[in-house]
């Protein structure tokens, strides 16, 4: 095994390609793929320091496995991270933190805007064990600012958000947090590292479901949390072991492979949800079009200062319609006009996958708590993908010029 070191100050791009454990005896060129829960110790007295924490080395499954640690050191140097925990899924990821960090008693403050099952799970699961929440606008600061208590622990954002693509400031935001003695943890899952690095902004923790940019082709589930090493090591780690929320070696594998090409995919498929979200603005059948690359979105001048002045590949907008009734039949029409695109509810794929926010992500929330997050009966979610530009217009106008 080579103990061959990069050298510092490389550029993200190449950390996604270069940065892993290091080969094994056999001198791979791609990163191996360890398939193993157990690990064979070279004698009882090594095993008992491993065991105790006392000398490093991989003991069992639950607890470590050089394919999932060679993901986890390249996610954290992309993110400029310390270390990374990974995690079965992006909400096991969410789990995790929560586990790990809030206690009975804790406070939480995060946006109206953030993923459907999020807004349940802290809301109303974490809200059995006595974890109190306040759920704010995503972009008023004041909000946020006015929501923190005392027992104020975590102000926790998703920037942009899913699915109307709405900004924080991160900078302003952990400003707020830290005055407060809280931590601020952003969920990076839509920008990817490629477009925002939210640790060098000042948040304390950045969350990833590694099934969507990170896979970039929709073939695994995965999540992970990028943070210090103090707050990995001392707070994550042992609620993992514990817990089994634990990333599978072969799923590790597939994202370390699909972060060597993250940086193209993210630019590339940024460029095209631009040249589509100009096009989708511009059809009569299209009531508003969600996207920070547009010069119409509200926050598009922090969208470009924060996001490395592109806007990433997801966008969303809302047929028109006169009523509630009428926008979700119209959506629905769009939606099954289509013979190339994926109705698919999952995102960061190379295919173009499209989705309704409403009766899908956000199916799970009551009316009230849809209509305060501006998810409407007629709102289509598009995560574009790399097909030709042409065809993935063609096939949305099958629905949109034929609209009832």
């Amino acid at each position: 095994m080579s103990d061959k070191q990069l050298p510092a100050g490389l550029h993200p791009a190449t950390l996604a390609v270069r940065e892993a454990v290091p080969p094994s005896q056999y001198g791979e060129n791609s990163e191996a793929l360890y398939l193993t829960s157990g690990y064979v110790q070279p004698t009882a007295e090594v095993s008992a320091a491993r065991f105790a924490g006392e000398e490093e080395g991989y003991t069992y499954g639950r607890s470590g496995n050089p394919t999932v640690t060679s993901f986890e050191r390249r996610l954290a140097a992309m993110e400029g991270a310390e270390a990374c925990m990974a995690t079965s899924s992006g909400m096991s990821a969410i789990m995790l933190m929560c586990f790990s960090l809030l206690k009975s008693g804790d406070h939480v403050v995060f946006s109206q805007s953030m993923f459907g099952s999020t807004i349940k799970l802290i809301g109303s699961e974490f809200a059995r064990f006595g974890v109190e929440s306040t759920i704010v606008p995503q972009t008023d600061l004041a909000a946020w600012k006015a929501a923190v208590r005392p027992n104020t622990r975590l102000l926790f954002a998703e920037t942009p958000t899913n699915p109307l693509t709405e900004l924080c400031d991160i900078a302003a935001l952990a400003e707020i947090a830290h005055q407060a003695g809280a931590l601020l943890a952003v969920d990076n899952c839509f920008a990817t590292p490629v477009l925002q690095q939210p640790l060098r902004l000042g948040a304390d923790i950045v969350m990833h479901s590694g099934t969507k940019y990170l896979d970039g082709q929709g073939r695994v589930m995965a999540g992970a949390l990028c943070a210090s090493e103090a707050m990995v090591h001392d707070k994550f780690l042992p609620v993992q072991k514990n817990s089994g929320m634990v990333l599978s070696p072969f799923n590790a594998w597939v994202v370390l492979k699909g972060l060597e090409t993250l940086d193209l995919r993210m630019k590339a498929q940024s460029a095209q949800t631009l040249q589509l979200a100009q096009w989708l603005e511009a059809h009569p059948g299209v009531a508003r079009v969600y996207y920070p690359g547009l010069d119409s979105h509200p926050q598009h001048a922090l969208a470009m200062q924060q996001m490395a002045g592109l806007g990433g590949a997801v966008l969303s907008f809302d047929v028109r319609a006169s009523t509630a009734e009428q926008a979700r039949s119209r959506a629905f029409h769009v939606l099954d006009s289509m013979q190339v695109l994926s109705l698919c509810t999952n995102l960061g794929d190379t295919k173009t996958l499209c989705t309704h926010p409403a009766s899908t992500s956000h199916g799970k929330l009551a009316e009230a708590q849809r209509q305060a997050a501006g998810i409407g009966q007629g709102l289509i979610r598009v995560a574009v993908g790399l097909e030709h530009l042409d065809d993935i217009k063609n096939d949305l106008l099958r629905g949109l010029d034929t609209l009832a």
